[in-house]
């Protein structure tokens, strides 16, 4: 069968790359096809650069800045005191526990709890950080926080 890395020319001319600036018998010395005199004509022509317009001022610095993006973003997943006392069939949240229920999506990233709700028994955690609010909620109930990093 016929394929890219079995292709052979057999008794076909091979054709060698053309040797361009090696004197006028070859019909490609003298200017070797770069025209006459100019920027282009060198052999480090600027005018091919990248974002280059022609002498245009170029549109990433006609643009305004905008913004920023940090370097040393947490990517830190909220769950809410709410969403622990809706699910009423556990008592143990670790983030496997909280991935399964749908609060999280991903078990690798880290899990802060937050205090916005109330909570009414008494629930065992293991998460990333807990906020003061939360944790004082928490303890109040009768609960139990567990800090794993």
């Amino acid at each position: 069968m016929l394929s890219l890395n079995n292709l052979n020319p057999g008794k076909a001319k091979v054709k060698g790359r053309k040797r361009i600036g090696r004197g006028p018998g070859s019909g490609w010395g003298t200017t070797a096809g770069r025209g006459q005199k100019g920027a282009g004509a060198r052999k480090s022509a600027k005018a091919g650069r990248v974002a280059f317009e022609g002498g245009q001022m170029p549109i990433h610095r006609r643009l305004p800045k905008r913004g920023f993006k940090t370097r040393f973003l947490k990517d830190t997943q909220i769950v809410n005191l709410a969403k622990l006392e809706k699910a009423t069939e556990t008592l143990k949240f670790d983030a496997v526990v909280l991935f399964d229920l749908g609060f999280i999506r991903n078990v690798k990233k880290p899990i802060k709890i937050l205090g916005t709700g109330k909570i009414t028994r008494a629930i065992e955690l293991q998460v990333n950080a807990v906020s003061e609010s939360a944790k004082a909620a928490i303890e109040a109930a009768g609960g139990k926080i567990e800090i794993v990093e």
